[in-house]
């Protein structure tokens, strides 16, 4: 079999960034199946790159969190474009694997299954549009009703949908009744990610000696609302908690972020740029409690956020500010804790009981690994995305 991959932000460990496309990949080309990957970046020119088998195109389509609402529309189109072109130079494609978001990757898969005969896979890992509707980034009635039914059309024109949550596979199931959906959520990776001792050196590189340290890794955003995690360091230092808060990543709002650090005079606040996977793993040993946030909007409950999966990996106590299927989960399983999304001095009260007894915090970290390990590893996740390819609902005649 030989698949094409569509996503406009593939990522390597090398690179950083989310990177469960290389993970699908690289579970395809572990199975002996012939893997090809369109994607997008910031050079000017287009190039052709083989990393652990996987052949990466790249097209020269820019794009950054720091770009408005039209600008990134721009940058999707340029690469759906762009990416049909390619499609049509490559032979004997078997099936396409699209990754959304943004949702218009989906345009891009249609118009290869009606030109070249391409039948495609579609990921939903964000509801699209729900997301930029309810963050109120798109208002006309008459886009939003286009969008809607570009969607219904895209999940009917698909042989199959993956969705990377419960909740998101529910609302698809909504949509399009009768629709074949696997539900392969993102993945934790606990052969790279272990629960180890705070290494000396990285103490003294991060400042965080005697600190209890709470950490957010990832996109720097609008969507994360990491205004409320400034909040909750603020209340922190109020209430005279041994606590430092790291800030580790880039996006639209870190100088934002930072003069507000600055204007608050908070010295239990630390930003660290962005990093490739062996300088998260370096943020995550300092780490005690991982922290997953995000604005109060119901359709961010919905999702599958990397860091969280990364937190599981990693043995850390998982911190969240939003409600949702992740909310259930980490209360099931006893491995983190909810932060009133309302009311950020709530963290005071739900960290003290983990500062006074270190036993409690072991006890929830070594939960949080549990969960990695029986539900979320990255062997167990790939395998089954791999059968995605291999089932009779998905067996693709050309």
């Amino acid at each position: 079999m030989n698949v094409l991959i569509l996503h406009q932000h593939f990522n390597t460990p090398q690179t950083g960034g989310a990177i469960r496309s290389y993970y699908l990949a690289k579970a395809l080309v572990d199975a002996g199946i012939q893997t090809t990957v369109i994607s997008g970046h910031n050079q000017k020119e287009y190039k052709i790159e083989n990393i652990e088998g996987i052949t990466v195109h790249y097209l020269p389509v820019a794009y950054d969190n720091r770009f408005g609402f039209y600008k990134r529309s721009g940058s999707f189109v340029k690469y759906i474009v762009q990416a049909v072109k390619v499609a049509g130079t490559l032979a004997n494609i078997d099936v396409c694997y699209a990754i959304s978001v943004p949702l218009t990757i989906g345009i891009a898969a249609m118009w290869m299954k009606r030109r070249y005969k391409i039948p495609f896979i579609f990921e939903v890992g964000d509801l699209w549009p729900d997301a930029p509707v309810q963050l109120g980034f798109i208002k006309s009635y008459t886009f939003k009703q286009l969008l809607y039914g570009l969607e219904r059309t895209i999940y009917k024109q698909a042989q199959a949908i993956v969705a990377l949550s419960p909740m998101i596979k529910e609302a698809i199931e909504k949509k399009v009744p009768g629709k074949h959906i696997h539900l392969i959520p993102n993945m934790a990776d606990t052969d790279y990610y272990q629960p180890e001792s705070k290494q000396e050196q990285l103490i003294d590189t991060f400042g965080v000696r005697g600190k209890f340290v709470v950490s957010y890794t990832g996109a720097l955003g609008i969507a994360n609302g990491l205004d409320f995690y400034i909040e909750c360091a603020r209340a922190s230092a109020k209430a005279n908690l041994s606590v430092h808060f790291i800030l580790c990543g880039d996006g639209a709002v870190m100088n934002r972020l930072k003069e507000t650090v600055k204007r608050y005079a908070l010295n239990n606040v630390s930003f660290v740029p962005f990093q490739n996977r062996e300088g998260v793993r370096a943020v995550m040993n300092v780490t005690d409690a991982s922290f997953v946030c995000y604005q109060p909007y119901p359709i961010l409950e919905t999702g599958s956020p990397n860091k969280y999966f990364d937190g599981l990996a990693a043995g850390k106590l998982i911190l969240i500010n939003f409600g949702g299927w992740i909310k259930h989960e980490i209360e099931q399983a006893r491995c983190g804790v909810y932060i009133h999304a309302q009311n950020p001095a709530d963290v005071v009260n739900k960290l003290e009981p983990f500062l006074k007894n270190s036993e409690l915090l072991g006890q929830y970290q070594q939960a949080a690994r549990q969960l990695a390990e029986t539900r979320y590893a990255r062997v167990r996740l790939s395998n089954q995305f791999v059968t995605v390819f291999d089932s009779k609902l998905t067996r693709l005649q050309r």
